[in-house]
C-alpha cells in the first residue's frame, strides 16, 4: 500500500502541475489566476504534510504544523475569489457583493496568525496503537478553523450555483472540474470538522486531504482533456445561491458527524477512522459522477419507458412546466433563454440555439443558446442575412424537421449557423416558430446524448412546444407594440396641450409686436407691453416646469425647513387673488426635511386650483398642524367641488382636467412630489359645497 509520505508527494505534484498549466494558458482571466495560485498553495501544503509524516522531533513537527497552518489560511480567500469568478459572465457583480466576506477571509486568519503565532497548537504523542503525532489546538486555533470551514462551505456553494445555472453543453464542459473541486473542498470540510470536534488531530487527516486532492486533480484534468479549457459565460442569479443545496448538506453533515464521532469513540475509538474515510470518499465521488451522467439518466428513462410501458415524456408535466416558465418571462430575451433551457432538459439536447427574425433589418438575431458565447453569436449574426428563401423554406416545413436531410441552399445557411460539439450527437433538428403565414424564428437542437433519433412522439411534442413558444413571443411583441402605442398617444396628447398653450402665448406676443411700431412712443403702452411680455414668459416657464413632472424620477434636494414659512412664500408669490380671500391658520410646527421649491410648487398648485374652483367672493382657508410624527397642511375652499367619480378616475391622472386651459398634470405632479417625500396627498370633496386637500409629510421622510 502506498505510504502516507508518497501520497502527499503525489498530491503535491498533481496540484503543482495543474497550477503551472493554468499559468501557461494564454488568456489571463481572474478565475485562472486564482486557480493557479490556489493549486500552488495546495501543492505547498501537501508537501509540508509529507515532511510531517517523516518528522521524528516534536519541535520539527510543531514548526511544520505552523507553516502548514499559514498556507492553509491563505488558500480559502483565493479559492473564494475563484468560486465567484469561475465561468461567470457577471463575476464582477458577485465580487462586489462578496467584498466583505473576501476581506474577512484574508484579514481574520492573518490577524490570528500574527497575534498568537506558535501558541496556536502544541504537539504530543497520540494515545492510539500507532502512537503517532497528535496536534492539539488552542481556542484561537479553533476560531481560525471555523473561518476555514465556513470559507470552504462558501466555495462549494458558489461552485454549485455556477453548475446549476449552466445548461446543455455549458454544463457538460464544467461537470468534471466542478466535481473535482467538490471532492477537494468536501474533504477539507470533513477534516476541519474533525479538528473542531476534538480540538486536536492526528496526521492521518492529511491522508484524507492528500487523497482527495489527487482525486480532484484527476477529475479536473479529465475534464480539460475531454472538453478543453472551459470558456463559457454563465449568469447565475442570486436566487440560485439562496437555495443552495450545499448549505443544507453541510449543515446536516456537521450535525450528524458529531453524533457519529461520539458513537465511534464509544465502540472502539478512532483508530483507522480517517483511513476508512478516504475509501468512503472514493465511493461518494463515483456515485456523484453516475448521478451527473447524462447517459445514465437517459438510460434510466429508457428502462422505465420500455419496461413499465410509459410514454417517452410526461406530456402534462412538460406542458405545465413550459407554460409556467414561459409565463414568467418579461421580454423576448428571457423567454428565449427559458425556452432553450427547457428544450435542452426535456430532450437531452446539449446544444440548443434559438434565432429570431428581425424583419425591419432583414436579418437573424440570436434569442438564446446553450452552446454559443456572446462573441460567437455576434460573429455569426454578421454573416446571417435573412432571405426570402430561408423564410419560405421554414414555412414549407410546417413543423420540426431533420436539418441533415434537407439539401436546399436555405438549409445550408442554417447548418452553418448551428454548430455542434459532438460527432456522435445525432442529427440536428430544426423547429420553426410559425404564426400563420409568418415565420418569427426557429430553434435548432443538436448534440443529443448518445445521438438517439427523435421519435414521432417527440416530433409531435416539439411541434406543440414550438406553438407555445410562438404564442408567447407573439404576445410579448404585441404587448411591446401596445406600450409603444400608448407612449405615442400620451406624447401626442401632451404635444397638443403644449402646442395649444404656446400658440396662445405666440398670439399675445404677435399682437404686441403689431402694435409696437404704432404706439412705441406711448409710455403707458410700453409699460403694458413689457408687463404682458413678462407674463407670457412666466406662463411659458410655468408650462415647461409642469411638463417636467412627467419624468419618472424627481431630483429632490431636501433640507430642514419651516412648512409655515414655505406656505407664506408660496402665497406671497401669487401676488394676490382677485376673486378670492385667503385666510391662514398656521400653528407652530417642528422643522421638516423637504425640497423647498417642490413643496412650494405643491402649495401654489393647490391654492390656484381652489381659486379656479370658487366664484367671486369665495374663501380659501390654509391651515397647518402636527401630530403622530408628521406635519399637515390643509387647503379648503367653498367652491364647486368635485364628484366622487372624478376624484377616483381622473383627478390624479395626467391630461385629465375640467379646466378649459388646464394641462391636467398639476395634481399629478403634486401627488408625485408628496409621495417622493414619503407623504400622502388626501382629498375630500362634495359637489357644490367645496373641496379640502390635505398634505401630510412625515418628520423623517427617509424612514421606510
Amino acid at each position: 500500500m502506498i505510504s502516507d509520505t508518497a501520497l502527499s508527494t503525489v498530491a503535491a505534484i498533481c496540484s503543482a502541475a495543474l497550477a503551472l498549466a493554468a499559468l501557461c494558458i494564454a488568456k489571463r482571466y481572474v478565475s485562472r489566476w486564482c486557480f493557479a495560485l490556489g493549486m500552488a498553495l495546495f501543492s505547498v501544503g501537501s508537501m509540508l504534510g509529507g515532511f510531517m509524516f517523516r518528522a521524528t522531533d516534536p519541535d520539527e513537527v510543531a514548526k511544520l504544523a505552523l507553516f502548514l497552518t499559514i498556507v492553509d489560511s491563505l488558500a480559502p480567500a483565493v479559492w473564494l475569489a475563484f468560486s465567484l469568478s469561475y465561468s461567470r459572465g457577471n463575476y464582477r457583480e458577485f465580487l462586489a457583493r462578496w467584498r466583505i466576506p473576501l476581506f474577512a477571509a484574508v484579514v481574520v486568519p492573518v490577524i490570528i496568525l500574527c497575534v498568537f503565532g506558535s501558541d496556536l497548537m502544541s504537539v504530543g504523542r497520540g494515545g492510539g496503537a500507532d502512537g503517532g503525532w497528535l496536534i492539539r489546538m488552542s481556542t484561537e486555533a479553533r476560531v481560525l478553523h471555523v473561518v476555514l470551514l465556513t470559507t470552504a462551505v462558501a466555495v462549494l456553494m458558489n461552485i454549485e450555483g455556477t453548475f446549476r445555472s449552466a445548461v446543455g453543453t455549458m454544463r457538460w464542459r464544467i461537470k468534471f472540474p466542478v466535481v473535482g473541486l467538490a471532492v477537494i473542498f468536501g474533504a477539507r470540510i470533513y477534516t476541519q470538522s474533525q479538528m473542531l470536534l476534538f480540538s486536536a488531530h492526528g496526521l492521518s487527516l492529511g491522508v484524507v486531504e492528500a487523497g482527495a486532492l489527487i482525486i480532484g486533480c484527476t477529475l479536473i484534468l479529465a475534464g480539460y482533456l475531454r472538453s478543453g479549457v472551459p470558456d463559457i459565460d454563465v449568469y447565475p442569479s442570486h436566487a440560485v445561491l439562496r437555495t443552495s443545496l450545499t448549505i443544507l448538506l453541510a449543515g446536516g453533515y456537521l450535525f450528524l458527524v458529531g453524533i457519529a464521532a461520539q458513537a465511534i469513540a464509544l465502540f472502539g475509538g478512532f483508530e483507522g477512522f480517517q483511513n476508512k474515510a478516504l475509501l468512503v470518499l472514493v465511493g461518494v465521488v463515483l456515485f456523484a459522477m453516475l448521478l451527473l451522467s447524462d447517459r445514465l439518466r437517459q438510460g434510466m428513462q429508457r428502462f422505465v419507458s420500455r419496461h413499465l410501458k410509459r410514454p417517452e415524456h410526461d406530456f402534462r408535466k412538460v406542458w405545465s412546466l413550459f407554460t409556467l416558465r414561459l409565463s414568467q418571462a418579461v421580454n423576448q430575451s428571457s423567454l428565449c433563454a427559458a425556452a432553450a433551457k427547457l428544450l435542452s432538459e426535456t430532450f437531452n439536447a446539449l446544444s440548443v440555439t434559438i434565432w429570431l427574425v428581425d424583419e425591419p433589418k432583414d436579418r437573424l438575431v440570436s434569442g438564446a443558446s446553450t452552446l454559443l458565447l456572446e462573441r460567437d453569436v455576434s460573429s455569426i449574426e454578421k454573416e446571417l442575412a435573412i432571405s426570402a428563401g430561408i423564410l419560405a423554406g421554414l414555412r414549407k416545413t410546417g413543423g420540426p424537421f431533420d436539418l441533415e436531410t434537407i439539401k436546399d441552399d436555405w438549409a445550408n445557411a442554417l447548418r452553418e449557423a448551428s454548430l455542434a460539439q459532438f460527432r456522435a450527437g445525432g442529427h440536428r433538428i430544426g423547429v420553426p416558430f410559425l404564426s400563420g403565414e409568418r415565420c418569427i424564428g426557429f430553434a435548432i437542437l443538436a448534440d443529443r446524448v448518445n445521438g438517439l433519433p427523435y421519435s414521432i412522439e417527440e416530433m409531435d411534442l416539439l411541434k406543440c412546444i414550438a406553438d407555445q413558444i410562438t404564442a408567447s413571443l407573439t404576445n410579448l411583441k404585441l404587448t411591446e407594440d401596445l406600450m409603444v402605442g400608448r407612449e405615442m398617444e400620451a406624447f401626442q396628447t401632451m404635444s397638443a396641450f403644449f402646442v395649444h398653450d404656446l400658440k396662445n402665448a405666440a398670439s399675445s406676443l404677435g399682437l404686441m409686436l403689431q402694435n409696437l411700431p404704432v404706439h412705441f412712443n406711448d409710455p403707458e403702452f410700453r409699460e403694458d407691453a413689457l408687463r404682458g411680455m413678462a407674463g407670457t414668459v412666466a406662463r411659458i416657464n410655468h408650462l415647461i416646469e409642469r411638463l417636467g413632472a412627467l419624468r419618472n424620477n424627481l431630483d429632490s434636494k431636501p433640507a430642514q425647513s419651516d412648512l409655515n414659512a414655505l406656505i407664506g412664500e408660496a402665497i406671497s408669490g401669487l401676488g394676490g387673488l382677485r376673486n378670492a380671500e385667503i385666510e391662514m391658520d398656521l400653528q407652530p410646527l417642528p422643522p421638516v426635511s423637504v425640497d423647498r421649491e417642490q413643496i412650494k410648487s405643491v402649495i401654489t398648485n393647490l391654492v390656484l386650483n381652489s381659486a379656479d374652483a370658487i366664484g367671486s367672493g369665495g374663501l380659501i382657508v390654509v391651515r397647518t398642524g402636527s401630530g403622530n410624527g408628521s406635519v399637515t397642511c390643509t387647503v379648503t375652499d367653498n367652491g364647486c367641488g368635485m364628484t366622487a367619480a372624478f376624484i377616483r378616475d381622473s383627478l390624479f391622472r395626467p391630461f385629465q382636467s375640467t379646466k378649459k386651459k388646464g394641462l391636467g398634470i398639476g395634481m399629478f405632479q403634486a401627488k408625485m412630489i408628496v409621495e417622493a417625500h414619503r407623504g400622502k396627498l388626501q382629498v375630500e370633496s362634495e359637489s357644490g359645497k367645496g373641496t379640502t386637500f390635505r398634505v401630510i409629510l412625515p418628520l423623517q421622510p427617509n424612514a421606510t
